[in-house]
Formats: C-alpha cells, sequence, structure tokens
C-alpha cells in the first residue's frame, strides 16, 4: 500500500504532529508499505527520508502562529496525482478537506485524522456563542465524516465530538519512543525533594494561546509564595514565548532555546521532578507523554485529553494557579511516582500505533475498491 499523508500544521519548531507523522511514516515503511507526506515549506522541495518521500510546497505564512498553510489546490492536485496514491491520510481540515472528495473520484480511500478538538476552539477562541459555536462544530465535523471513508481521533477526548453526532470516529492513541525518552537517573532509588530543598519543574506543550503556558508560569509564582525554592525550566516554542518571558521576569523559569536533538531534549527533561503540562485542548499531549517516559510525574488540567495519556501517573487538577501547585505538592510525596510516570508512557508504542492505522486504511481499502 502506497499512503500519502498530508498536513497543514508542520513547522522546523513543532512538535506532536510533525513526532506522529514522522513516527508513523517510518513504520508504515518498516512494515512493507511505501509512505509519501505532502507539508508546506520551507526546505528542500523533494526529500528522501527515513519516513519516506517528503513534499514541501509553497505555502502561506499565519501571522502569530508560526505556521503556513497550503491553499493552491490545483497544484496540490497534480502533485497527489502524480505521487498516484492508494490511501490518503489527511492530518489537517483548515485548508484540506476537499482532499477526501479528491480521493473518492479516484477510487482511493481516504482517512482524515482529527487532531484538533473543534468544539473547543470555536468555544474558546473566537467571540460566537457557545451554543452557536457546538452548532458549527457539529456542521463541520458531518461535512468533515461526509467528504472521508474514515474519521481517527487520538483519544476519546477528540472522538467525542463526532460520537454526538452518530459518527464512527475511531480513536488510535498515538506513541512514544521509548528508547530516546528514557529515565536520565535510576527511578527504582531517586528520592523527590523534601521541604527547603530545590525543586526542579518542566513545562511541558507548545507556547501558543491554546496550550495555556501561561499557567505554567503562575503556578511557579504560587509555589514560590508558598516558600519553595523552585525553578522552571521551559522547552517549547512558539508566538508567546516574548510575551511569557516579560510575565516570567521576576520569577525563576528559564526558556530554553529549541533543542532538535530529541536525545538531549529528553536528557533534559529527565532531570526534572514534576511536570506542568497545562493544554486545557490537547486531544493527545504527546509533549506529556514523552516526559513521562522520562519517568517524570506531571499535572495537567482536569479537561482535554491529557488526564487519558497520564492517567496514575500525575495529578488531574482544575486549570488555576493555586490547584496546580497543590498537584505539583501532591506528586512530591507520593510514593513511586516516578517508576508509575515510565510505567504509564510504556503502555504507548508507535508500532501499535502505526499498526492500527493501518488496519484503519486496510478496512476502507476493502470497502472502496479502484474504479475499473
Amino acid at each position: 500500500m502506497h499512503i500519502l499523508r498530508v498536513a497543514n500544521f508542520v513547522s522546523p519548531t513543532s512538535g506532536g504532529i510533525k513526532t506522529a507523522l514522522r513516527a508513523w511514516g517510518e513504520h508504515y515503511r518498516e512494515l512493507g508499505h511505501e509512505a509519501s507526506l505532502i507539508i508546506p515549506g520551507p526546505g528542500p522541495e523533494i526529500s528522501q527520508e527515513a519516513q519516506g518521500t517528503v513534499y514541501r510546497v509553497p505555502a502561506t505564512p499565519v501571522p502569530g502562529t508560526g505556521y503556513s498553510l497550503m491553499f493552491e489546490r490545483r497544484a496540490l492536485s497534480r502533485l497527489m496525482d502524480a505521487v498516484a496514491p492508494d490511501a490518503l491520510e489527511v492530518s489537517d481540515r483548515s485548508t484540506t478537506r476537499w482532499m477526501g472528495r479528491w480521493a473518492r473520484r479516484r477510487g482511493v480511500g481516504s482517512v482524515m485524522i482529527s487532531h484538533e478538538h473543534m468544539t473547543g476552539i470555536l468555544v474558546r477562541r473566537t467571540p460566537i456563542p457557545e451554543g452557536a459555536a457546538v452548532r458549527a462544530a457539529d456542521l463541520i465535523n458531518r461535512r468533515s465524516a461526509h467528504d472521508y471513508d474514515a474519521i481517527v481521533c487520538p483519544s476519546r477526548f477528540a472522538a467525542e465530538e463526532f460520537h454526538r453526532n452518530g459518527i464512527d470516529a475511531r480513536v488510535v492513541p498515538l506513541g512514544v519512543d521509548l528508547d530516546t525518552f528514557r529515565p536520565s537517573r535510576d527511578l527504582a532509588t531517586y528520592r523527590p525533594p523534601g521541604p527547603g530543598e530545590p525543586l526542579r519543574l518542566v513545562h511541558c506543550g507548545r507556547l501558543s494561546p491554546e496550550k495555556r503556558p501561561a499557567l505554567s508560569v503562575e503556578t511557579v509564582r504560587e509555589l514560590v509564595r508558598r516558600g519553595h525554592d523552585v525553578e522552571m525550566t521551559v522547552f517549547g516554542h512558539g508566538p508567546m514565548r516574548e510575551e511569557l518571558i516579560e510575565r516570567a521576569r521576576d520569577l525563576p523559569v528559564v526558556f530554553h532555546a529549541y533543542i532538535t536533538d530529541r536525545a538531549e531534549l529528553a536528557a533534559r527533561m529527565g532531570t526534572a521532578d514534576v511536570a506542568v503540562a497545562p493544554g486545557p485542548l490537547e486531544t493527545f499531549g504527546l509533549a506529556a507523554l514523552e516526559v513521562l517516559a522520562c519517568g517524570v510525574p506531571a499535572v495537567c488540567p482536569d479537561e482535554g485529553a491529557l488526564q487519558e495519556v497520564v492517567g496514575d501517573a500525575g495529578v488531574v487538577a482544575p486549570s488555576t494557579p493555586a490547584a496546580f501547585a497543590d498537584g505539583v505538592e501532591t506528586l512530591l510525596t507520593r510514593p513511586g511516582a516516578a517508576p508509575r510516570a515510565r510505567a504509564q508512557a510504556e503502555r504507548f508504542n508507535w508500532r501499535a500505533s502505526a499498526q492500527a492505522m493501518l488496519a484503519v486504511h486496510a478496512e476502507v481499502a476493502a470497502s472502496r475498491p479502484r474504479p475499473a
């Protein structure tokens, strides 16, 4: 099977979707399939990579986001015809929903992966009243389901907005590279810091409004107010970086430059005692899963999919600085929190995730043969 993947929200400093695309592509190929990928530039127009052939096309930058969108339908359609896939996998629907219809006209099976929670986006990030926002999200989701042969979501939270409309969205959790993201210390002998000892925190997530990174900064402020000797390291990147640096100027928060070497990132994250993962609308939370794999327990919000990923390897709390600070303090006194974090991460792996995606593609292909 030749699987063509398409995604908009991929950039040199992006995280989860780019990681998922790379991991799935590599495993598709290891399992005997061909994989191609179309994403926005910049970068080489065509490159041969471990994940398959990557095509980078001209795109329009979206101000204030760090992302670009592909709008040129005719050029994209010609490129897709030239690639001639057996299956289409689209990880975005901002400017690409039409691709499902492209696939249908050519007898190619199509799968849309919903990496975003449309209801949450419209309710939280637009001035639309909540009732109207929910109805608009339902309409968008029904149209997506109409255009594609199958809908895949990375969590139950992401799938719920399809299920409430009677749409059979499949749940395929993402994975984590357990060899790269591994503990940098002996979890059996590790002892969390006690009262008066330095406490090391790490922030998980991109520095963009929908991830609510300011909650991490304000959690540090609350911990300082309570008398903790705390320092937080922020590894994420994004459009809010300068604003957050200004907000944290009087706090022990260190903003690290973007780290491209994932082994180095894992080693640095693994020195933390507790992670703070504040994203309220995560449809999975790969950054949090990676820090769990390093043996670091996490505090996450009681909304979104993070609570599914973190499970009992952390604390679920309301999205306030006081509640998150309480969660940090709870994890410092919870026996076995670090090894439990690693054990939770070991429930997720990319091989199983890729095999589940291939099963969806095979099912779609069986129900949609190519025209004679």
